[in-house]
């Protein structure tokens, strides 16, 4: 084994120590286990000799006993250490799972813009599954046959050291080849990993995206593409069981050759009478118990190779370093009493920046709206302040202090957010209003939801609070799904609003009712919006006018107006058209959107 697949795998199994006291029981078992079928394979000699040459019948009585006694034992102690062996292995499993989900959850939302879905869902689910057989099987085989193969070879050296040289000719051989076997598996193994993760991707991917594949009619492009897939994996799988079905079948083709050897000489040397029947037997009944350590080491071999291709997957993620974690001493964030503080902040996904110099203040309990075309960076500003993503350069300061400086906890925990794209989870209608504070009452709830004026439909639902809306609430509209956001956003009561178009999938009527909430939640805390709409934001204490990643204007809504610039151009557009019509002809509510 190379040093570092020894290292990998000493990683691995390090977890072993927070069970020591198991393991210490479950490796005395093993030891006893294999004390015992070297006993029983020594037995075979006076039993031969004692009872069926000297004719001695107290041996005769005494040693079925002794048989039956050693079998009990032997099937006792194999059922502790087995017992106490996958305990320990499912514990391990169970720790490395919730490690590697607790650590996705350190990750930052980067890290998700990259990795697909189906693909981590496959290393936590398949990858650590396949980690629990290399456990069970390598730490509960290897010992036990490793003691087994000793105490075996004891007593095939000490009934016929000759014999026993000739025997152990097949060892060289068989370890090269189980080797080759090993290093085979392995790569497949990898490529059996990587096909379940295509699989899973593929998988959620459409079954999230039904609606746009039927609205397509992309259902047999979509099972096609999947069947290429699956085709992928059997092909994969069967070269993998090939495989392993050829390792055992190579070891008994050199076993039986070693056999072959053996019968040959011994029989002829118990002819001639250079050694007793009951010693040549005894020996023979060794050998044979040999074959079985023996293949389970090659077993567990196998099971090594495919662990330490799941254990780099697996290892990959928790060492992966988040690149958003709290500084050495971050603080707990004050309450805000003056303004957040945008200084020369800069920002780039890859080497392109997105964000340039951008420098703006916002006061305590001032509504500031972010306005511009569409990819001019409104969003991603939005998301620097709880620190989804980390500036390129500048800083982000709360009354001075630098966001970097404090801890994230302390930080997201003033802020509330409402997204455009609004994200549900398959739980109840009450599970996901009071995610925004766990330990609401009830009338909490009711309360966050009326003011989100969500209350009359959600209790019109067939099971009220308790109605479970579906994946992403697709049980609900989609104003009704954006409301239940709100009404989260809401019962939190955070003192800073980041408002990304949280308007944007509700109707005329019921955009009015939210904003009228929205307009009450805001007032005395600090917001900063994004809107489709202009009419929602020109209001506000302070627009913020962005294009092409820059700060091209600020300042209130008619003064940017006589500034005859790029807000005045984007107000034309929305509403000129608007105003030169009469009343009749007001133009279509689409019509008067445009991307912001």
């Amino acid at each position: 084994m190379k040093k570092a697949d020894f290292q990998l795998y000493a990683r691995l199994l390090g977890y072993v120590r927070l069970y020591w006291p198991r393991f210490l029981l479950a490796a005395a078992a093993m030891l006893l286990v294999s004390g015992l079928t070297a006993a029983l394979a020594y037995l075979v000699k006076p039993f031969l000799d004692d009872v069926f040459f000297q004719k001695n019948l107290q041996m005769l009585y005494q040693l079925p006993l002794l048989l039956v006694a050693l079998y009990a034992a032997k099937g006792g102690l194999s059922l502790l250490h087995t017992y106490q062996m996958h305990y320990i292995a499912l514990g391990i499993i169970t720790l490395m799972r919730d490690q590697l989900f607790r650590h996705l959850q350190r990750q930052p939302h980067a890290y998700f813009d990259y990795e697909a879905t189906g693909a981590l869902t496959s290393r936590v689910v398949y990858d650590v599954l396949l980690l629990q057989d290399s456990v069970a099987k390598v730490v509960t085989s290897s010992l036990k046959d490793s003691f087994t193969l000793v105490g075996l070879t004891a007593v095939i050296f000490y009934q016929d050291w000759r014999l026993a040289l000739m025997a152990i000719l097949i060892f060289p051989p068989a370890s090269y080849l189980i080797m080759r076997f090993g290093r085979r598996l392995r790569q497949l193994a990898k490529e059996s990993q990587q096909s379940v993760a295509r699989l899973n991707v593929l998988l959620q991917e459409n079954l999230t995206g039904q609606r746009i594949v039927k609205a397509f009619a992309r259902e047999e492009f979509e099972a096609q593409r999947f069947a290429q897939a699956n085709e992928r994996f059997q092909q994969v799988q069967m070269k993998l069981r090939l495989t392993r079905g050829l390792s055992p079948a190579v070891m008994e083709l050199l076993g039986a050759l070693g056999m072959a050897a053996i019968i040959s000489y011994g029989g002829y040397q118990v002819i001639q009478g250079a050694t007793t029947p009951g010693t040549f037997f005894s020996f023979m009944t060794a050998l044979f118990l040999l074959y079985a350590p023996i293949r389970g080491l090659s077993t567990a071999q196998n099971s090594v190779q495919e662990g330490l291709a799941a254990a780099q997957r697996v290892f990959a993620i928790l060492d992966l370093e988040p690149g958003i974690v709290d500084r050495p001493g971050a603080i707990v964030l004050p309450p805000l009493r003056r303004e957040i503080a945008f200084r020369q902040v800069s920002f780039s996904y890859g080497e392109e920046p997105v964000l340039r110099d951008i420098d703006f203040a916002v006061k305590k309990g001032d509504m500031v709206a972010l306005v511009g075309p569409s990819g001019a960076g409104k969003t991603t500003l939005l998301s620097l302040l709880p620190r989804f993503y980390e500036v390129t350069s500048g800083a982000i300061l709360i009354d001075g202090v630098d966001i970097r400086e404090v801890s994230l906890a302390s930080l997201r925990a003033r802020i509330g957010v409402v997204t455009q794209q609004t994200i549900l989870f398959n739980e109840t209608v009450r599970y996901n209003v009071a995610y925004g504070r766990l330990e609401a009452t009830e009338d909490d709830i009711r309360q966050a939801l009326r003011a989100a004026h969500a209350y009359d439909f959600v209790m019109a639902l067939p099971q009220g609070l308790d109605t479970v809306i579906g994946e992403q609430g697709v049980r609900l509209s989609g104003g009704e799904r954006q409301r239940l956001a709100i009404a989260r956003a809401l019962l939190k009561d955070p003192p800073v609003l980041l408002l990304d178009e949280a308007t944007s999938s509700l109707d005329s009527e019921s955009e009015r009712e939210v904003q009228q909430a929205l307009d009450r939640l805001m007032e005395g805390r600090t917001s900063l919006v994004i809107a489709h709409r202009l009419s929602t934001v020109r209001h506000a204490h302070r627009l913020v006018v962005l294009d092409g990643g820059r700060v091209v204007e600020t300042g209130a809504h008619e003064e940017l107006l006589r500034a005859d610039g790029c807000y005045k151009r984007l107000y034309d557009l929305q509403f000129a058209r608007e105003e030169k019509s009469s009343p009749e002809q007001e133009l279509p509510e689409s019509e008067k959107k445009v991307a912001l």
